[in-house]
């Protein structure tokens, strides 16, 4: 017989899968969906931890019918307010109209402009409880990450932490609630990474303030339970947190990711030149994308990934190629830090694409390592030594002790 999952006896997963959607946010490729997760906490009184998508509500709606029986649910808590999460609160409030919602100030307001509530209104702060019975609730801000509203809300009787977006990542769940019901969790971990650097990246700093928030509480934490993706246990939780505070610092590994633009082959053969030095001097770790081909969000995580970063691009009426332009402005808005960063370029009859490359090192704050190089038309044996002088280069300044 058909049961909703459960992480304790009382608190049941009510959330759903999303396997049609091609793109998060209408930007993110989805390969493997997505999941929106809602948590329903039963005791004296009924609580629940989110909703979903108003397009899944029907789901949703059926797996609170199926817990509930007929009862009445008491408190929504809303962590964060995004559609994707708060999609269904004004349906929710008409199937409940007694319901009372609990959020902070920033919370109401987007409740009253993306729903039009503004009353049964339970407002919270920093350190608040909540006792619904054998259940108490706390809450702590985490405003920005990655909307100002956030908030978690820590369970204290079964130890479990919901974390809004934090620690969540792409991919529907097939199945398996838990992180240690996996054979090998490192797919979502991996996908974490991509959702991290798509959605949570600019706001690091925010990110670490939520973390030492944590910390100060000192909790214990048997379930920590995201907005997307697994539930996650002691294990996989340490590992998850090791990762969202190494990204949150913008700390990378010693490897190079090359992004080029490239309209007829030209400018590609200089990545590759370049790809081919780095290896010679003794990086491992290289990644080329082609920006015309490869998946924005798997681009992103590899420049959150890697500490060394080098753009080429073909100049494109007498500017940047529109691709590449489009990948800058992803990693200038997510406001990355502290990379090392060189670049090269082609042109026909006018340069242009190095002296729109070479000031994003100044922008970005970035260190730029060696002496840029451009190639006219197609002649590569021209600039083939200085191409993988720049590779040399880079190389050295990455494996160059660190201090």
């Amino acid at each position: 017989m058909y049961q909703v999952p459960q992480i304790t006896d009382s608190i049941y997963y009510v959330g759903v899968n999303d396997r049609m959607k091609a793109l998060f946010e209408n930007m993110w490729s989805l390969p493997q969906g997505v999941a929106y997760n809602a948590y329903l906490i039963v005791d004296e009184q009924t609580t629940l931890i989110d909703t979903v998508d108003v397009c899944y509500s029907d789901i949703f709606f059926h797996k609170l019918d199926l817990i509930l029986q007929g009862r009445p649910l008491d408190y929504l808590i809303i962590n964060h307010m995004e559609p994707d999460h708060g999609g269904s609160i004004g349906l929710l409030r008409k199937r409940y109209p007694e319901l009372k919602i609990v959020g902070n100030k920033k919370t109401f307001e987007m409740l009253r402009g993306f729903h039009g509530i503004t009353e049964g209104l339970h407002e919270v702060k920093n350190g608040d409880a909540l006792s619904i019975g054998g259940h108490e609730f706390s809450f702590l801000m985490a405003p920005m990450v990655h909307w100002p509203e956030v908030m978690f809300t820590y369970e204290q009787r079964n130890r479990v932490l919901f974390t809004a977006d934090a620690f969540g990542s792409f991919g529907a769940l097939d199945g398996i609630l838990r992180d240690s019901e996996l054979g090998d969790r490192s797919a979502y971990l991996r996908e974490m990474e991509r959702y991290y650097a798509c959605v949570i990246g600019k706001y690091g700093p925010f990110v670490q303030k939520a973390l030492a928030n944590m910390d100060k509480q000192g909790l214990t934490i048997d379930h920590l339970c995201p907005a997307h993706g697994v539930v996650w246990t002691p294990e996989g939780f340490g590992e998850a947190r090791r990762l969202y505070d190494r990204l949150s610092r913008f700390e990378a590994e010693d490897g190079v990711v090359i992004l080029y633009g490239s309209m007829y082959g030209n400018t590609e053969q200089l990545a590759d030149v370049i790809a081919q030095s780095l290896s010679a001097a003794g990086i491992k770790r290289i990644v080329c994308h082609n920006v015309s081909k490869s998946d924005p969000s798997a681009i992103l995580a590899d420049v959150f990934r890697y500490r060394g970063l080098i753009i080429g691009s073909p100049t494109y009426c007498g500017e940047l190629f529109t691709p590449i332009a489009n990948l800058m402005n992803l990693i200038r808005i997510r406001d990355v830090k502290d990379r090392l960063y060189t670049a090269f370029g082609s042109y026909t009859w006018a340069p242009a694409a190095l002296k729109k490359l070479i000031p994003f090192a100044e922008e970005m704050k970035w260190e730029f390592v060696g002496e840029a190089v451009e190639l006219k038309m197609s002649e590569l044996s021209s600039v083939l030594d200085l191409s993988w002088a720049l590779g040399q280069a880079m190389a050295a300044r990455l494996l160059a002790p660190k201090g």
